[in-house]
This record gives structure tokens, C-alpha cells and sequence, in this order.
């Protein structure tokens, strides 16, 4: 795997752990930054949002309706394509069925991404 490629899996390991899986909105910033452009866009079923602030809000809108141990975890690889990322996921309770699973499908540029989908699985 080359560096770039190892770039690009953690960067969508950060999207799902360290941004929409983490609770402490400071760990949560910091990693944003890292993570994403300051124009990042996001697209889920509640509908767009522009900007690495909107990107967290989500995030704990999320975090703020389901029980404190409910955690992501990845279903698969990190599929890798030209300048493209996608993760499948599924999240939940341990243990338990999860609520839902996903799939995370970005656009990176310049070690960050850009443009990120979330689809759904319910």
C-alpha cells in the first residue's frame, strides 16, 4: 500500500471513529480539522451541510439520540478509487443488532476530504 493510500484509509477511519464516533466535542474539532477541508460538504438523509462546523453539529445531533455505549464499527475494507474513499459501517450497541449500517463514500483532495455521502441500510 503506498503512503497516499495509507492517507486515505485513515482518513476515513477518522470520519467514522474520531468525528461521528467521538463524544468530547474537543477531540471531535481536532480531528475534524485534520479530517476535512474548511468547505467540506456532507450529504445523509437529512440532507446537505457545507463546512467542517456542520460537519460536527451532525456528528453530536447523532451522538445526543442514541444510549452512551452505541459505537461505530467498520463492516469491511476501505475501498480505494482515484481520489475516492468508501467505508461500510454499522452502528449500534454491542452485542446487539446495530440501528443501522452505511456506507461512506468520499472525495478527498490534498490529504483531506472534501466531499463526503453517507447511505443508508435501515
Amino acid at each position: 500500500m503506498t503512503d497516499n493510500e495509507e492517507s486515505t484509509v485513515a482518513l476515513m477511519r477518522a470520519n467514522l471513529h474520531q468525528v461521528f464516533g467521538e463524544r468530547d466535542p474537543e477531540r471531535r474539532t481536532a480531528a475534524a480539522k485534520r479530517t476535512y477541508t474548511e468547505d467540506a460538504v456532507f450529504l445523509d438523509h437529512d440532507g446537505p451541510v457545507v463546512g467542517r462546523a456542520a460537519i460536527e453539529a451532525r456528528a453530536q445531533a447523532l451522538l445526543e439520540r442514541v444510549p452512551a455505549e452505541a459505537a461505530f464499527s467498520e463492516a469491511g475494507p476501505v475501498y480505494l478509487g482515484e481520489g475516492r474513499a468508501a467505508l461500510a459501517w454499522e452502528f449500534g450497541v454491542p452485542g446487539a443488532d446495530p440501528f443501522v449500517r452505511g456506507l461512506d463514500i468520499a472525495t478527498i483532495a490534498e490529504g483531506r476530504i472534501v466531499a463526503l455521502e453517507t447511505l443508508l441500510d435501515r
